[in-house]
């Protein structure tokens, strides 16, 4: 995998699915994601991704609220 064929999850508009690539964070963070099942290879679905404020996904059958910050962390594709 090539870094530049990434890009942050914030940056994906709602309704699209993306496959995750990596979590760029420390360890508790990444452990942290990891338990709500952000693992690479993954399908993940943007839910809802407005302009400002937190982001809904779709993971492994659950749906998820993650801080804009946290969603700078992962990588997909």
């Amino acid at each position: 995998m090539q870094d530049w064929l990434t890009r942050p999850l914030s940056g994906v508009r709602s309704g699209a699915s993306v496959v995750l690539r990596r979590i760029r964070a420390g360890r508790e963070l990444e452990a942290r994601l990891t338990a709500m099942g952000f693992v690479a290879g993954e399908t993940v679905t943007v839910c809802r991704n407005a302009a400002h404020g937190p982001l809904v996904v779709s993971v492994k059958g659950s749906r998820v609220m993650l801080g804009r910050g946290m969603a700078e962390r992962v990588a997909v594709e």
